[in-house]
């Protein structure tokens, strides 16, 4: 039996040198949204003002998120020297990506909440200082998501070619590799200036039109667009944190070339996959176990291994090779492997 942990993984791997802006930009998020809120707490607490207490007071449950964001980049990027890590830090910054997804299930559930206590239980609204506060803080998300969405869409796509040993050229574009951590901050913002866009909707309506029922239809609408989104980071992050990606594109390219293994030679030499596992351990790195039995003898760790390095993406790799000798193709006994 012949197994060999072929790696060209390095903890330098765990902390990608872009994360640094993406962390540059989540700082500076945090700081905008955190001043703004004090700004709004303390015009409310001076004006005697609910509708400015209540949108700093949400506003601060973005600004902790946001900051939850920024502080798994810089213990992603503290520990990544760690080996006490086996995979790298990465998952740090997806486990505060679920955080900030349940946290904004939160947010969209008190919401909600609010919302159906205002439908039966109207209070007067001071439309013309909260159509002020409301303007004021769309302004200040639509710069957040400026600053985090040229980050975001940057670290969206990886696009990269292969040449196989056989002279044939693939090309893959793989969409899947997010940055969860900055998407979750990036969904904050968003959730702010879709509830904010809608608040101004429904204040104009009460304000023009006396339509007052229209606030809380409103708030209804933006809890369930929260939801939404933040039940599909919770599904993105617990996918990775499952470690559930064998139905990933990367599973399938790597099927691909182990297939020319059980295809090569004849009936004798035949090979074939016992066991195979890959698993993502950063944004667009994964790592893989393949276990082979075959009849050739001639089949190494390092050929299976020279074969799949045409996928940059897989940065560990562990090949285990069971030879069979006997003639219905079981393997030998563990003494008599090779």
């Amino acid at each position: 039996m012949h197994t060999e942990n072929l790696s060209s993984w390095t903890h330098s791997h765990v902390f990608d040198t872009g994360n640094h802006a993406a962390e540059r930009g989540t700082r500076l998020v945090m700081l905008i949204t955190a001043v703004t809120m004090v700004v709004e707490i303390a015009a409310g607490w001076w004006f005697n003002s609910m509708a400015l207490l209540a949108d700093g007071w949400h506003m601060s449950s973005h600004a902790f998120a946001i900051g939850l964001t920024a502080f798994a980049y810089a213990a992603a990027r503290r520990y990544a020297s760690d080996a006490s890590f086996a995979f790298g830090t990465w998952k740090i910054e997806v486990l505060a990506g679920f955080a900030s997804a349940v946290f904004l299930l939160g947010v969209a559930a008190l919401m909600a909440l609010g919302s159906v206590e205002r439908l039966f239980s109207p209070q007067a609204i001071h439309y013309r200082e909260a159509m002020a506060v409301t303007a004021l803080g769309l302004l200040v998300n639509l710069g957040c998501a400026l600053i985090l969405g040229g980050a975001h869409h940057g670290h969206d796509h990886h696009g990269h070619a292969h040449d196989h040993h056989d002279g044939h050229h693939h090309a893959h574009g793989h969409g899947h590799h997010h940055d969860i951590n900055l998407r979750s901050a990036y969904l904050h913002v968003l959730a702010d200036a879709a509830t904010s866009v809608l608040a101004i909707v429904a204040l104009a309506g009460g304000w023009w039109l006396g339509w007052s029922w229209l606030d809380p239809v409103m708030g209804l609408v933006g809890a369930a667009l929260v939801g939404r989104w933040a039940l599909g980071l919770l599904r993105q992050s617990g996918t990775v944190l499952l470690d559930r990606e064998m139905d990933h594109p990367v599973v399938d390219e790597v099927r691909e070339v182990l297939v020319e293994f059980e295809h090569a030679g004849n009936d004798r030499d035949a090979t074939r996959v016992t066991d195979l596992h890959v698993w993502r351990v950063g944004k667009q790195q994964f790592a893989c176990i393949v276990c082979l039995v075959t009849h050739d003898v001639t089949l190494t760790p390092l050929r299976v291994r020279e074969a799949l390095s045409v996928h940059e993406e897989l940065v560990h790799v562990t090949v285990e090779i069971s030879v069979c000798c006997d003639d219905d193709g079981q393997a030998m006994p563990a003494a008599r492997h090779a």
